[in-house]
């Protein structure tokens, strides 16, 4: 038997340092703990960051699409066309306003949605699509807006993989190709309020509306008053967070670079190994890489992955179609046979990218990759490598 590690290298991991600390501890010092500047503060950089004209910040990532939902008006009955490959947040927003989400098929290069399988599945109801940037390389906007446009359908990115990534040059998130992108700040993403995210849009009206709805309907009126206009929810992002998120905006450049970097090794380390496939990054896309993931032969993929983590290394699976869920098989809405989804979901694996990694760790981690192959098919009862 290997004895198990006692390192732990995790798929993703924050980048916290001092000035991230004293951002927080400021406001902790201060009046303003909630609903004060630095929420507006760090919207505006996020906007500008991104090249938007709007932000706004919301508790988490869920959050931010059940309100930009709302807000592009989408309501019971109502289809939109989205990824299985995705987080089941995508999707279970749409059904909490009772919308149906329709899954469409996968591209095998990027895996993000297949822009040539989406006209067949518009129909009366359709009101929206909804890529995501699987992994924070950015799907076919142009091609998927030029859809869009022709049934005179919303655009609405869930971009929570993909903050600092580019599509043709332009940031995701500036909505050039669309009428509101998505992201998230939890602490696995590129940068990380704690818990937190936002929805970005250059549509003022959208914007009322997310402002709106954010804080339970109510606006103050020219007398100081609390005015409930409509219905909302209590999605706020707190001042300490805004704080925070403000500190890692400044150098998310920097950690997507170092990110870059270690994809960078392991395609040289993995590139000859023939029972994996690796991502690509295609020409009009400049990835973050929130997540590296690779597609490993079905036969060695859950042994392999079991064989990692004893070795200290943790592997994750991004994603279990969303359609094969059991509350999704209830709902009637798995009855469907998505080739390329499917063969991505039996032989996906997500390998650590945290940005702290070292060129050491990933030398090892390919090291015990390549052991596990050379070993596995020599070791019918599994007892020496397990």
């Amino acid at each position: 038997m290997i004895r198990i590690a006692k390192i732990m290298i995790p798929y993703g991991h924050q980048t916290i340092d001092q000035k991230d600390i004293k951002s927080v501890l400021d406001v902790l010092k201060s009046d303003w703990l909630t609903q004060g500047p630095k929420v507006l503060e760090f919207e505006k950089a996020l906007a500008k960051y991104c090249g938007a004209k709007y932000a706004v910040c919301v508790c988490n990532g869920t959050a931010a699409l059940h309100l930009a939902y709302l807000a592009a008006g989408i309501k019971k009955g109502d289809e939109i066309i989205t990824t299985p490959n995705t987080f089941v947040a995508t999707a279970n927003m749409l059904l909490a306003i009772g919308a149906k989400p329709v899954f469409a098929e996968i591209r095998l290069d990027t895996y993000n949605l297949d822009e040539n399988q989406i006209e067949k599945l518009i129909n009366k109801k359709t009101k929206a699509i909804a890529p995501i940037h699987f992994a924070g390389q950015p799907s076919d906007l142009a091609k998927i807006k030029k859809i869009a446009k022709k049934y005179r359908l919303l655009v609405i990115e869930d971009a929570c993989h993909a903050l600092g990534a580019k599509y043709q040059g332009s940031k995701i998130g500036d909505c050039r190709y669309s009428d509101l992108a998505v992201f998230s700040f939890h602490p696995v993403k590129t940068m990380t309020t704690g818990e937190g995210g936002a929805i970005l849009t250059n549509n003022k009206k959208l914007y009322n509306r997310l402002i709106l709805s954010r804080n339970h309907g109510i606006y103050k009126d020219k007398k100081g008053k609390n005015v409930m206009t409509t219905f909302g929810f209590n999605y706020r992002l707190n001042d300490l967070a805004c704080a925070l998120g403000i500190s890692q905006l400044k150098k998310i450049n920097q950690i997507i670079a170092k990110k870059r970097q270690i994809v960078g090794w392991y395609q040289q380390e993995l590139k000859n190994i023939k029972e994996i496939i690796l991502p690509k990054e295609l020409k009009d896309n400049y990835s973050s890489w929130h997540l590296y993931v690779v597609l490993v032969n079905k036969r060695y993929r859950d042994a392999l992955a079991k064989f990692l983590k004893k070795q200290g290394i943790g592997v994750n699976f991004h994603y279990p179609a969303v359609y094969r869920h059991p509350y999704y098989q209830k709902l009637g809405l798995g009855k469907i046979n998505l080739k390329n989804a499917e063969f991505y979901d039996k032989m996906t694996l997500t390998l650590p990218v945290p940005p702290q990694l070292t060129k050491k760790q990933v030398k090892y981690i390919v090291k015990q990759i390549k052991f596990f192959l050379a070993m596995y098919d020599n070791s019918r009862s599994g007892k020496t490598i397990f």
